[in-house]
This record gives C-alpha cells, structure tokens and sequence, in this order.
C-alpha cells in the first residue's frame, strides 16, 4: 500500500498541503458522505473565512451555516460551531492529541478522530470510513452490512492489526509519515479502484492476496444495507413576494431539518398560500402562480416540495423583519444560508419570474 500510494495516491488535496489538525478536521467532517471533488471548493471557501479555530469559535453560527449551505447533512456544521467553542473555552483553542478527548467533542467519532491524529500528527490510530470498510470487507471477505454491530466490531479488528502492522514496519524517524500515508492510501485505494460500482482489480496494488478478487465476488463485498423503502413526506413552500420585489424567509429553530437555515413559510399540501397570507400578512396575494413541484431526498425520506409564488400588491400589515423573520431582495437571498432546493428554486425564479 506504501509503494502503491508512493506512486498513485493523492497528496495535493488542499487539507494535505498543510495538515494542521484544525485543518484535516474541517476536511474530515466535510468528506463524511461527501465526495472529493464536492468537498475542495467547500474546504477552500470555509478556510478562507475561518482560517483558525478561533476564528471558527467566535463567529456567529449563521456565518457558519452560509459557508456551509449546499454540502448537507447541516448538523455537520453545527457540530464543528459547538465543537470549535468547547476547544477554545477547555482546551486552550487546540484539539487534543488524545483519541478519547476528541470523541467527547460533537461530530468526532472513532474513524475521524483516527484520521485526524494519524494524518496530521502520525499517531498509530485505524481508521474505517466508508471507503476503508469496503477495501477491508473485499480483501478479507468479510460478510454482512458494515452498518451492524458484529460486522463493524470484526472491520475494526482488523483495521487495528494492520495499523500496528504498520506501526511496526517503520522505523522511529519515518514512523509518523509512514502511518499518515498508510492511512491516506486506504482511502484513495477506495475512493478511485476499488469503488463502490466498479473495481479496478487489474490496477490494485491488493489484487494477488483479495479474496474476494480471487473468488470472482468483489461486488458482493461489502453487503448493502437492507432495503427499505423511504417514506414521502410532502409540503408547501410559499414564496411571496412583496410590491418592492422582496421575498418572506424565516429561520428554522436551530435542531432538525435544515437546523439554523433560512428557509420560505411552509404549509401543509392540502392548505393554501392565499389563505396563509390573509391570516399571517393582512393581506391577499394579487396574483398565485404555482411553481413546478420539487423532490428532495433525505438519508431516512423524501420530501416532496409545492411551491407557489405569491405576489402581494400592498405591503403587508402583520409581519415585519426580526430575528428569525427577514423580507429580501432575491439576490440577497441566494447569498444566505438556505438550503440547496432553495437555492436552486431561488435560481429558477430570478431568471424566469419578475415582481409585479
């Protein structure tokens, strides 16, 4: 694996260039379910803005939430906010080298708090993302879905003997270097030939010693998860726009869906934006246009979405701006921290509909 990622890895990815602990952690938690590519221009961004931990701590979660708006999984971002100011408040503004200290913090587990002692400090730490379960699962025909407890508890065992393998193999003076690039060849190994969908077994450095290569089963390592079928939950976003062209949105409360996010008044399907407007605005909509349905797919449903575009001729009487409520230009909406439906829904409209 050493020789292979000497030759084939990646090491010019943003986070590699200046493995900071504050830095592989950032990259750590924004490539959980996110891929590479998704992640870089992300990383770049959010780094610029909040180049220390300090700086991350102290800044408002709603700056947080913008930087983060479009990569998902938002409790991702509220977790690194709560993290970055426990850091500063209990541990001097440094996480701490310690694995069962990282695992206190919101977000870290196991995998990531591995990553992030052996890539930035060369710690001997395994680590079992989603990429490294599935190297192990086909090297070792490992069966069962890595999601349950047995399969997880045997993937770890091994991921720690090969670490101490590794941590064995070298030599005190490249033993910090050598376990970072053992651990960041797992996940290249991964993530480019041995993928989810395809296998590159020709080009993989593990080809003469996977089981599952040489049993001709590599697509059935690692088993998928049991098949369910997700529920559809459905609601009515309500774009309403005021005589000066400005839009409603409201803050949602800073825990579930969308936590912290700006998002349109929502409804019920079977109720009706005029409605809404006459009981919360004190005024009716001169005109409603129905805007084209949307889907949006979440780990455990799918939401489907009922926009309407409201247009009101009178300002409204009842709601004014406050702390969770804000009436907008379209343009200064798109720059806030709103979800990526939103954003795309927002996009449609600004290039298609016009105030009035």
């Amino acid at each position: 694996m050493l020789d292979w990622f000497s030759s084939h890895g990646r090491k010019d990815l943003p986070w590699q260039l200046e493995p900071t602990p504050y830095r592989v952690w950032i990259s750590e938690i924004m490539l959980q379910q996110t891929q590479v590519a998704v992640v870089i221009p992300y990383f770049e961004r959010f780094m610029a803005r909040f180049p220390t931990l300090s700086q991350l701590a102290a800044a408002d979660q709603d700056d947080v939430l913008r930087h983060w708006a479009g990569l998902g999984y938002y409790a991702r971002a509220r977790n690194l906010h709560r993290a970055a100011g426990i850091l500063v408040r209990d541990y001097q503004g440094k996480l701490p080298a310690d694995p069962q200290q990282l695992m206190q913090l919101p977000g870290i587990g196991r995998s990531t708090a591995g990553a992030i002692l052996s890539l930035a400090l060369g710690q001997p730490q395994a680590i079992l993302d989603g990429n490294v379960k599935r190297v192990l699962a086909r090297c070792f025909a490992i069966p069962g879905w890595p999601g349950q407890h047995a399969v997880q508890k045997r993937l770890w065992a091994v991921s720690e003997q090969l670490m101490a393998a590794t941590a064995e193999f070298a030599d005190n003076a490249s033993k910090p270097s050598l376990i970072a690039a053992y651990n960041q060849a797992m996940m290249d190994l991964g993530a480019t030939l041995c993928s989810r969908h395809s296998a590159a077994c020709d080009s993989c450095p593990l080809a003469s010693r996977c089981i599952a290569h040489l049993s001709d089963s590599v697509q059935q390592y690692p088993e998928p998860k049991p098949a369910r079928i997700k529920p559809k939950r459905g609601t009515r976003w309500l774009l309403i726009q005021d005589p000066d062209g400005k839009i409603l949105l409201e803050q949602r409360v800073t825990s579930g869906l969308w936590g912290g996010l700006w998002t349109l008044p929502e409804i019920a399907p079977d109720q009706t934006g005029a409605h809404w407007c006459q009981q919360q605005l004190g005024r009716a909509p001169q005109r409603v246009e129905k805007l084209a349905d949307r889907q949006h797919s979440f780990s455990h449903f799918e939401l489907e979405i009922f926009p309407e575009l409201l247009v009101l001729e009178q300002h409204p009487t009842q709601i004014a701006d406050d702390e969770h409520r804000l009436w907008i230009t379209l343009d200064e909406a798109l720059k806030m921290a709103i979800p990526a439906p939103l954003k795309r829904l927002l996009q449609v409209v600004v290039a298609h509909h016009h105030p009035g």
